[in-house]
């Protein structure tokens, strides 16, 4: 058996937060991705801050991805406002470029193999190891960071998230298209993400020990080269202290960034709080935990996810609205009561692979839908 992998978790503040928001980047005139990234960040000259955790705007495995960060802050609202101050610093740049910014798990039209890597060695490796599937990697997320105040509490917190994945991914869905073609998901992102040898959902583990067991043996077999890259839709994050949740789809406006991101805020600090209270955390055996994931990507809000371990069912929206009146405290408490709020838009609204799926439908086009996503972002609310 391999040695296990030290993995020190770093000090951090209980329910701290912050943000990670990836975005394409679009060629004004056509609609289609343009591969930019290295012209933006040079003309940026925000990705090279040595602080990890200041505001900053980085690049990703693709070149035509930018992700923009927030600081490490104490609420949503001042975590939004760094992801606004730099979104404002990269239009400074694409503007003259003729490019534009997008969100959305994925792009409508753009064809996966057209697309070039972002020269570094990790993602070169990454590509030489997966082939088909990593090349298709052409999507889109929102990380959010919470501060986890022990170590001991980072596992029994990830467990007790994976009973409300599929109402955070839901939510968030926003990839129903891909090169061209309606998937019949909500989330195709969510499932094309999980073809990586080290994605999708993670073990249910018990103990930090176990934890750092199965990275040191991941690495004697040469799985991973590096803690990071158990790319789990929700991982611990040692370096930064947190409980890092990867679920949701790319956002497609900020207020729904500042939504998603508040009632997952919410929803660790409630479960942080039962467990300083004594009481015991809810869970879900892996296969239910599976099938929810799977159902929300295929059915989004109109998913009918299993909500406890004698296998009940819910409809997610239904699920949605009893987890805002519990949260509502919570929220206040957090300071993002406003943000939690806006939850509600998306289920008035529409989630963003809904509002999607109407434009396609009264365009008969693709190339409209692309506009409405570039329009969202701009003025940053769902339209």
């Amino acid at each position: 058996m391999a040695a296990p992998f030290p993995l020190p978790f770093a000090t951090s503040e209980r329910s701290t937060v912050g943000l990670e928001w990836e975005l394409a980047l679009v060629d004004t005139d056509s609609g289609d991705l343009r591969q930019a990234a290295t012209a933006v960040l040079a003309g940026v000259h925000a990705d090279a801050l040595d602080d990890p955790l200041s505001p900053r705007v980085a690049g990703e495995l693709l070149l035509n991805t930018i992700e923009v960060s927030s600081g490490k802050r104490t609420t949503v609202p001042e975590a939004a406002a760094d992801l606004v101050a730099m979104l404002d610093r990269v239009r400074e740049v694409t503007g003259p470029l003729r490019i534009d910014l997008m969100g959305g798990g994925t792009h409508p039209f753009a064809n996966w193999a057209t697309q070039r890597v972002t020269d570094k060695q990790r993602y070169a490796r990454l590509i030489d190891r997966t082939q088909w599937w990593g090349r298709q990697m052409l999507i889109f997320g929102v990380h959010v960071h919470v501060g986890v105040e022990d170590r001991a509490k980072v596992l029994p917190l990830s467990r007790a998230m994976l009973t409300v994945f599929g109402v955070v991914q839901s939510l968030a869905a926003s990839s129903p298209f891909w090169r061209g073609e309606d998937t019949g998901y909500a989330s195709n992102r969510a499932l094309l993400f999980q073809q990586l040898p080290t994605a999708g959902l993670p073990p249910q583990l018990e103990r930090w020990e176990q934890l750092e067991q199965y990275v040191g043996e991941m690495l004697h077999v040469g799985v991973i080269d590096d803690v990071t890259e158990l790319r789990w839709d929700i991982r611990p994050s040692p370096r930064f202290g947190t409980l890092e949740l990867r679920i949701a789809d790319s956002a497609t406006n900020l207020a729904e960034v500042a939504a998603i991101s508040a009632l997952t805020h919410c929803l660790v600090e409630h479960f942080s709080t039962l467990l300083d209270a004594g009481e015991p955390l809810p869970t879900l055996q892996p296969w239910f935990v599976q099938e929810n994931k799977w159902r929300s990507a295929r059915y989004g809000m109109d998913a009918i996810l299993v909500t406890n371990a004698a296998g009940d069912e819910e409809l997610v929206s239904d699920s949605v609205e009893r987890w805002l009146a519990d949260l509502a405290p919570v929220a206040a408490r957090l300071g993002c009561a406003a943000e939690l709020e806006q939850v509600r838009t998306i289920l008035r609204k529409g989630a963003s692979y809904q509002r999607q799926r109407a434009v396609a439908r009264r365009s008969g086009g693709l190339d409209a839908v692309v506009r409405s996503l570039l329009a969202e972002l701009a003025e940053g609310h769902p339209l």
